[in-house]
């Protein structure tokens, strides 16, 4: 079984959980790698939008088309 995780979408604590709803409603399950959140405990700054939303390798082809629409919701 692949286990291998990808970047699919970086942005904003926001955008990403948008993102992650509609994701997870075509049951693709995502991981949030939230380096704010990290930063800021470790006592450092960073970007804010240096949050990442990760998928299985293995369900890219399945989540790009829903990734693709939503950029274009979000950007218009």
């Amino acid at each position: 079984m692949e286990t291998a995780h990808i970047t699919i979408f970086s942005g904003s604590s926001i955008i990403i959980k948008g993102l992650q709803n509609r994701l997870e409603d075509n049951h693709i399950n995502c991981i949030i790698k939230d380096r704010v959140e990290s930063a800021r405990l470790g006592g450092f700054g960073e970007h804010r939008s240096a949050i990442e939303l990760l998928i299985l390798k293995t369900d890219v082809e399945k989540a790009q088309p829903i990734v693709d629409i939503y950029k274009k919701e979000i950007n218009s």
